[in-house]
């Protein structure tokens, strides 16, 4: 699943970059989706591997802490570019006669620096929570960390599920069926990925403060931080024609 993810979501990135026809604020916030994907699973997932060849769950001070620190950086990073694309999704269903003129290169290349700002200051956070863990009593670092992420992932959810509001209420207002369909076919991804990935998170949380069973909260642990990124690519490129056709230009129509 790995190997899946790694070589998967670089293609969106490619055929992003090479087909100029895909030079545009949706592809542009996608690629970075695609990124960050990558560096979320790496972030993780070859220390399990050698884990597992090893036999060994060791991992050093510094180890645990710079893993963590680039785990919440790209989860949260994931987090707010799906709150992005909604809004980039908002302007172009709802207002899409002044589409290129919100979406602007300046406003995307902005909102993505916010996006980064944000997660990296929510990773700074939770591991100065993390290491004042063995100084002080627990109670009050584990109310501020899950404090935070509740609040940071609300915020997103908030902006995604307004997003959305205003999408369906448009498409609700489109007479006909076929308008209708091809206006719900341009975000129809993003939400499948969105869903997902707030689903599985959920059930991160969940299993962690509900459940003393580690296997629950490892299988959810799998799903959120390998599933998920490894699907993406496949959910665009699967319903995206534009991908596709960049894609089988790319390779010289062999795919």
């Amino acid at each position: 699943m790995y190997l899946v993810t790694v070589l998967g979501n670089p293609l969106i990135i490619l055929a992003t970059i090479s087909d100029s026809h895909l030079h545009t604020p949706m592809y542009f916030f996608l690629s970075n989706l695609s990124f960050e994907d990558i560096c979320f699973t790496s972030t993780t997932i070859p220390k399990m591997l050698v884990n597992i060849q090893t036999q060994s769950k060791a991992i050093t001070y510094t180890g645990c802490i710079t893993q963590m620190c680039f785990f919440l950086i790209f989860g949260e990073l994931d987090n707010f570019l799906l709150a992005v694309m909604a809004y980039d999704r908002f302007v172009a269903i709802c207002h899409p006669l002044h589409y290129t003129a919100i979406m602007t290169p300046w406003l995307c290349g902005l909102l993505v620096l916010v996006c980064w700002i944000l997660s990296v200051l929510h990773a700074l956070l939770q591991n100065l929570m993390v290491i004042q863990l063995s100084c002080y009593d627990t109670f009050l670092n584990d109310v501020v960390m899950y404090f935070t992420v509740l609040l940071l992932a609300s915020i997103a959810l908030a902006g995604v599920l307004l997003s959305y509001s205003k999408i369906v209420s448009s498409i609700c207002a489109i007479s006909s069926a076929q308008g209708r369909y091809k206006a719900f076919s341009t975000c129809s991804s993003h939400l499948f990925v969105v869903s997902l990935f707030y689903c599985t998170g959920l059930g991160v949380y969940l299993c962690s403060a509900v459940t003393p069973n580690s296997l629950f909260t490892a299988t959810a642990s799998v799903m959120y931080t390998v599933v998920t990124p490894m699907l993406n690519p496949f959910i665009y490129s699967l319903r995206n024609k534009d991908i596709r056709n960049s894609l089988k230009s790319l390779f010289g129509g062999n795919l």
